[in-house]
């Protein structure tokens, strides 16, 4: 069971001190996002590069950018420990994968609220994760969509008739209230945003969320 709270909701202004009060997570989740994909725009290449020198977590990020087939190996290459690029995005998914692992990261794949995972299970032998959003992607504070539990579970069955270990994710109202469920569901890599950076103890959220998720595995 693993937390990955999400930068987004950290002070920009302070984004190394805003890491250290989390090192107690497994992963610093980095929302990328480029204004077309998804209607806002974060932080890019650059900032990435300079988050890996300082971070005394690994990086986990979050793709939601147009063109992954070209952009996305150049996170790998910039630090990110794991990858992770939306399906709906990619020319060709499986390449995308790929070239992720060619360059050093774990490759995950993203599927929107409105996005079906079964067209995309045949890809699963390419991947070692599987991020379900469980909000629409581009803004974070939005609320949970517990509608998207159906989907967990079926990936999570999928990873089983597979075999091998693929980690399935969930992104989006992830807090205290709705974790359980989420792990119920399959889940065991959790992103956190205003549930950790909201909260008084950063660390002490993360290590809250993570107690929560191990009581209600799968």
């Amino acid at each position: 069971m693993q937390i990955s709270p999400s930068i987004l909701s950290a002070d920009f202004a302070n984004l190394e001190s805003e890491l250290r009060r989390i090192s107690n997570a497994d992963w610093a989740h980095v929302d990328v996002m480029d204004g077309h994909f998804v209607p806002n725009l974060t932080l890019g290449l650059p900032v990435v590069e300079a988050l890996a020198k300082v971070s005394p977590i690994p990086l986990d990020c979050h793709l939601m950018i147009d063109d992954p087939d070209r952009w996305a190996p150049q996170y790998a290459e910039a630090g990110g420990a794991s990858v992770t690029f939306h399906v709906e995005a990619a020319g060709n998914p499986r390449d995308v994968a790929r070239s992720i692992r060619g360059a050093g990261a774990r490759a995950g794949m993203a599927v929107k609220p409105g996005t079906a995972f079964a067209p995309y299970e045949d890809l699963l032998p390419e991947l070692d994760m599987v991020l379900v959003m469980t909000v629409e992607p581009g803004f974070g504070g939005q609320s949970f969509m517990a509608d998207q539990m159906p989907k967990v579970a079926e990936v999570r069955e999928a990873v089983r008739r597979h075999g091998g270990e693929v980690w399935v994710q969930v992104d989006g109202g992830v807090s205290a209230t709705t974790i359980e469920q989420c792990a119920e569901a399959g889940a065991d890599v959790f992103v956190a945003g205003s549930a950790v950076y909201g909260a008084q103890d950063a660390a002490q959220a993360v290590d809250e969320l993570r107690d929560l998720a191990r009581r209600h595995a799968h």
